[in-house]
Order: structure tokens, then sequence, then C-alpha cells
């Protein structure tokens, strides 16, 4: 974790279930405070908390009516770089749609230095039509007694690196730097200066996305996303249990809980890479498809093996695309060649053969799909959403299910894999009439034609569970 960051209020990216978000603190935008030595809570007289209160509750009140000289009248400091970041999250916030906006704090984790007070303050943030109940991120804040009015604070400080590390402050990406905010039907789109120029084509992306996987998944969901597409990646690669090398992630969806211990779920995200900007076509509008399903899917699949979850978004991702445009990894394809027992566990599904794990997912789904009819995966993938859940309960539940194993699904659908993509590698081994033998170009729907396959699909992201 850096030890700078920016001079706005830090927010912390809540994040669900191994909840996607790591070592994203800030970078150093507007200058930085050095860290304050630790103290002991401090009695605080009831004028002083009665004076703090005061001085929250005029600062939110002007964000909520877009009162810039109420808002900058609270800030004190002599530093001109804590101003102008002040400034900048006020433009920041003016551009979010905010349902709710306040502070809170409990006066028993004060702290006094000097004539000062550092405060841990909850800011509940809620964007309208985005998120189903408010998010209380913390931060801790300094103020000052303000001279020139009697009694009254002022806020100098946003800014304590060493509370920050201890306390894991994640920000937003409004909390960071500037932001541009644009906006279609249903899409909230988060930019940057550096990174706007590319809104109209990504959010017509993301509609037409929202538009197809609400055609194939069975859930309820609000059928509306906050996406953030950023100049630079610190915020992506910030984000915990990516899979695989960040350098390599695509783009990521992340839940956010309510509070920082978790609470009920306010709503699920996902981050691009700043690379996806120049990339518009069918590998983006894929990659977003996969992001959009995980929310979609919501917390449908917290408990689910990663190979279904993932399957799933892979799937619902290809089913706007032709079959002979659809592509395969071809490190699935080779895997699928030599022969696969076992679908990708958990603890290694993003590991250096993520590519040929997602591919190998991805099938188990189309096989399970063609096979029992695209409901059975639904009612497998709630059947499974279950937590603690043990190796053997999980077999039991496919049996009971599907009628086969793990084991037997994993062989199955890398055979219908090489059936589909490169049929004249297969090894006629089996005699025609062996449940071994048959695939889903046998049920009453068609198998998916396509020639050689292609490169690797784009997408690498994942919900990080």
């Amino acid at each position: 974790m850096s030890t700078t960051k920016s001079e706005l209020p830090q927010g912390r990216v809540l994040l669900a279930a191994a909840l996607l978000a790591g070592a994203l603190t800030g970078c150093s935008v507007f200058g930085s405070d050095a860290p304050t030595p630790a103290s002991s809570p401090t009695v605080v007289p009831a004028d002083v908390v009665k004076a703090l209160t005061r001085t929250l509750a005029k600062r939110s009140a002007a964000v909520r009516h877009d009162d810039r000289v109420g808002f900058m009248s609270g800030i004190g400091g002599s530093r001109p770089g804590f101003a102008r970041g002040q400034k900048t999250y006020f433009d920041n916030l003016g551009q979010l749609p905010l349902a709710t906006f306040r502070f809170t704090f409990d006066p028993r984790e004060m702290v006094r230095t000097g004539d000062d007070y550092w405060v841990v303050v909850d800011v509940h943030l809620q964007l309208e039509g985005y998120d189903a109940v408010p998010v209380v991120t913390p931060d801790r804040y300094r103020f000052t007694p303000a001279l020139r009015r009697r009694g009254g604070f002022l806020l100098v400080s946003v800014t304590d690196s060493a509370w920050e590390q201890r306390n894991d402050v994640r920000p937003q990406p409004w909390d960071s730097g500037p932001i541009d905010v644009r906006t279609e039907q249903g899409v909230l789109g988060i930019f940057d200066p550096d990174s706007v120029y590319a809104a109209t084509s990504l959010l017509g992306s993301v509609q037409r996305g929202i538009s197809a996987v609400a055609g194939v998944v069975p859930y309820n969901w609000s059928r509306s996303v906050v996406v953030y597409a950023l100049s630079d990646s610190t915020f992506l690669t910030g984000i915990e249990d990516l899979p695989g090398d960040p350098g390599s992630v695509d783009g990521v969806a992340f839940a956010v809980p309510s509070t920082p211990d978790g609470g009920e779920l306010a709503a699920t995200r996902f981050v691009l890479h700043p690379r996806m900007l120049d990339r518009p076509g069918v590998d983006r509008d894929r990659l977003i498809r996969h992001e959009l399903t995980h929310v979609a899917v919501g917390e449908h699949d917290d408990n689910a093996p990663v190979w279904l979850s993932e399957g799933i978004a892979e799937y619902v991702s290809f089913q706007s695309l032709a079959p002979p445009d659809r592509m395969v990894s071809g490190a699935a394809l080779a895997a699928a060649e030599r022969g696969v027992d076992d679908l990708p566990g958990d603890a290694t599904f993003n590991d250096a053969e993520s590519d040929a794990h997602y591919g190998l997912a991805w099938w188990a789904c189309e096989y399970i799909a063609r096979s029992y009819g695209a409901q059975a995966l639904w009612s497998l993938l709630d059947q499974l959403n279950v937590p603690d859940a043990t190796e053997a309960g999980r077999e039991q539940v496919l049996e009971d299910s599907l009628g086969i194993g793990q084991h037997e699904l994993a062989r199955r659908a890398g055979r219908l894999m090489v059936v589909t993509f490169d049929p004249g590698a297969l090894v006629p081994d089996e005699s025609p009439g062996s449940p071994e033998s048959r695939t889903p170009t046998e049920s009453n729907e068609p198998s998916a034609t396509a020639t050689t396959p292609v490169a690797t699909p784009s997408v690498s992201g994942t919900s990080g569970r």
C-alpha cells in the first residue's frame, strides 16, 4: 500500500466473498499528510461533538444542494493541494445520481491531537437507480478549530496514511481524482478525462449487453449497472483474487456490500482494463456480456463451484453469436483433445492454465444445456449455491440432477468441444452405441458448428469468487 494518497476523501471498494479488492491505495494526485502517530481515544466534550456534527451536516447538505460555496466554506488548512482536491471531490459527487449522501461518526473513536481532532467518519452513499441500499464506507478526517467561528471546526485533512493502511481503506474512482460521468438508460459509466472519449461506443455496448443477458439469465435483477472505464489500471489491479496476472485481466465484476463487514448486497459493478477502451467490436462486446452475467446472477453463485459460475458467464456471453463465430482457446481445445477427466477446481481455476479452464467450464455448461435444456443450468446453479458444500455433496447433486458425476461431465464436455471445433481429431475408440460415445449432437438440440478454432477470446475477467 502506498504511503501517499489523494487529498480526496477516501472510500472503500467493498467486495464480497473473497470479495474482490486488494492493495489499492491512493495515487498521490493532490499531495498528502504525513501519517499521524497512534493515539488513544479521547473523552470528547459534548459541545465539540455537536459542533463536528453540524460541520459534517453542512458538508453533506452542500453536496446534496450543489452548493460549492457552502462546501468549500468548511475547508481549512494552508495547502493549495488540499483545497483543489476538495473542489474536485465536490465536482465528482455532483455528477453522480445521489439518492443518499451523509456522514456519521462515533465520538468514542475520536482522537485529540493538540487542538485538533481526528474523526473516523462513515460516508453513506447510494447511487440512485443502481444501488439497492446505501454503501457505508469509513474514512478518517482531521478537524481544527475555526478561528473566526467560535465553537466551529474546519476540515483540514482527509488523509492519515497509517490509519488507512491499518484499516484497509480503498478509494472509489470519485475519491481519487477527476472523473467524467456518462449515462445511458440502465448504464452509469465512470470515466476520467483521458478515457471519456470512448464513452459513446462503450455505453452502447453495455446497453446491448444488458438486453442480451436479460434474455438468457432467468433471475430478477435491476437490468442496470455501474461500469468503471478509466485510463489507468490502478483500481482494477488493486482488486484481490484477480484471475491470474493482473496485467492480463481485461475486466472483472465485483460485489459491493452495504457495510465494510459485509451486510446486504448494494450492487454488483464491473471495471474494464484501459486497453479495452480502444477495442470496440465482438471481443469487447463478449467480455461485457460475460461481466454483465455476473452482475445479473448476483448472489446466486456466491457459493457455487467456480467452474459453474465462470462457465455460465462464458455460456451466456456466447449466446448472441452465431455458432460459426464462437471461439474457444487453443489451450482448451488442446486439453480436450488430450482427454480431460475432471473439471478445474476452485483453488486452481485461475492458475497458469486458466485459458484452458475457462474453455472447459464453458463447454461443461454447453453440454448440460444441450443435453438437458438450458433451464438445467440454472437449476444446477441453485442447487450448488450452498455455503460450505463438500466435494462429496457437490458430486451427489450432479449425480441426482444429471445422472452423471463431475468426471463423466468433464469427459463429455471435452468430447463435445472436439466434435464442435476439430472433429478430425477424434479417435473412434468407442462403440457407437455405448453411453460414453453419445454426445448432445444425438439429442433434439443441434450441435453448434465451427471451423478451425481461432484465437483465445479476450475475456479473462471473473467475479472474483
